[in-house]
């Protein structure tokens, strides 16, 4: 940190405009230490996270077949479904306490917080239904009955998880704004040692079966949510001022930058999905969606890192903008997108070398691990797009760009990449090839477009737009606590 002094300017602590190589090398190196001071921490929260669905499938898989297709269903398909909607709802609190905290507003940050928890709830209600029918909607989705039934059941039993969300990310949101990362890695850590204990007791001491490993998300989930508000009440006194009729102001508002952040979050998970469904339907199912979940598995264990990074660079950005720093802001966003670039790089290279051998750690099928040796090449394509794309989010997070990537995500997605798959998936009989390579196409358009998007950005003007959206959430309240 000390490092970076030199750049700072005197009068409002932003970076002095870099001239020299010893400048840029002191910039780079700060700007990649408060980045992975911040993704550190939540990579290991995410891991943790995941951790807790792999657990409950392990432990579930000692039932049966038939149980963990069920219950891998229900949290695959139903429960990923929610959390991926509900997180991105939590984004708008991300940006807005961000931005916030960084203007020195940070009695905002609980009133922010509460309204998320009210917007939430009530998606949450809505959600509900899918819960509830799940059994029905598995079946039109194809799935035999037995597995459909026991899916929907479990669903049913994981309900109250659906409603820990409504608590745990909104705080989430609002421990990371303020950079308080290493607070919700320990608590993930702990939820999940505790996790495996109960589903240990639940599922072979007690023999409550299915219904234990329900039980264990539900206290999981709820655990982690007054975890975290535990220490918010308690050691947050700063940006928490209790419960305030200031939560239900504005809420529309609210409403509006909270669902472009579900949209924008939501059209990313669901068209890398709908890969594995459409492999599905080809010619050799079996084998091409056995190769195409091995690699995109993979890709999986790639994006936590990245997730991670774009949490950073959310917090970064929003926090600079709300500082009124512009150069802080931009600098950050190059640095990490370069870095981010050349370890999307690095996972490429290791995937090439290793195309012939890593598909044994998942099968003995010969044939699947030929195909996955085939896919390698556009696995490592797809893993440097990755690398770039959830910076780039991140930043429309911390800046409030959400309506605007979510429409980017919408056209270059789905109006062209999904298509194009298709028609090289099927119609020329490219097969799964064809379908990731039409994927890919969409993710490279949205990529080249962000990029176009930050090469354009005035980042004086964003943090003139930040100071208005902060007057325009925080003005009247301001003015009230000023009188009381």
């Amino acid at each position: 940190m000390e490092a970076a002094a030199p750049l700072l300017g005197v009068e409002d602590g932003d970076y002095a405009p870099v001239k020299t190589f010893r400048e840029l090398k002191d910039m780079v190196w700060s700007e990649t230490v408060k980045t992975w001071a911040i993704s550190g921490p939540v990579i290991f929260q995410i891991v943790c996270q995941y951790g807790t669905n792999s657990v409950t499938n392990i432990f579930v898989g000692q039932l049966g077949e038939i149980e963990l297709s069920g219950v891998s269903i229900a949290i695959s398909v139903i429960a990923t479904f929610a959390f991926g909607f509900m997180f991105g709802m939590g984004s708008a609190t991300e940006t807005l306490c961000g931005q916030a905290f960084g203007a020195g507003q940070i009695h905002m940050l609980g009133v922010y917080m509460q309204r998320s928890w009210i917007i939430m709830f009530i998606c949450a209600l809505i959600i509900t239904p899918i819960y509830v029918f799940a059994t029905p909607i598995l079946k039109l989705l194809g799935q035999q009955d037995d597995v459909a039934e026991l899916a929907g059941s479990f669903s049913l039993l994981i309900l109250p998880q659906l409603f820990s969300f409504v608590v745990a990310f909104p705080t989430q949101k609002f421990l990371q704004a303020q950079s308080k990362v290493w607070t919700l890695a320990w608590i993930g850590f702990g939820a999940l040692m505790i996790h495996v204990l109960m589903l240990w007791l639940f599922i072979f001491q007690f023999g409550w079966g299915t219904t234990g490993a329900a039980l264990a998300l539900n206290i999981s989930g709820w655990g982690i949510s007054i975890a975290q508000c535990i220490y918010v009440m308690g050691w947050c006194r700063d940006a928490w001022h209790g419960f305030s009729w200031l939560a239900f102001r504005d809420l529309w508002g609210f409403v509006k930058l909270s669902f472009s952040s579900a949209i924008m979050f939501c059209l990313e998970i669901w068209y890398m999905s709908t890969i594995i469904i459409l492999a599905g339907h080809l010619p050799n199912a079996v084998i091409s969606v056995d190769s195409l979940s091995i690699c995109m598995n993979l890709d999986g264990w790639e994006n936590i890192i990245f997730i991670g990074i774009n949490v950073a660079m959310s917090v970064r950005v929003s926090n600079e903008l709300g500082k009124a720093r512009p150069r802080a802001a931009e600098y950050s966003v190059y640095v990490t997108v370069v870095e981010s670039l050349l370890l999307g790089l690095l996972f490429m290279v290791a995937i090439f070398f290793a195309k012939d051998h890593f598909a044994v750690i998942f099968t003995s099928s010969v044939t699947v691990q030929k195909y996955v040796a085939k896919l390698a090449y556009l696995l490592g394509i797809t893993m440097v797009l990755n690398s770039v794309q959830p910076v780039i989010s991140g930043v429309a997070i911390g800046a409030g760009w959400q309506a605007l990537v979510a429409y980017i995500n919408l056209g270059c997605y789905y109006i062209f990449g999904l298509p194009l798959g298709i028609i090289l998936g099927y119609v020329a009989n490219f097969g799964v090839k064809g379908l990731w390579g039409g994927m890919i196409a969409g993710i490279a358009m949205q990529t080249i477009m962000l990029l176009i998007v930050l090469y354009k950005t005035n980042w004086n003007k964003e943090v003139a737009e930040t100071s208005g959206r902060l007057q325009k959430w925080t003005g009247q309240d301001n003015k009230i606590k000023e009188e009381t």
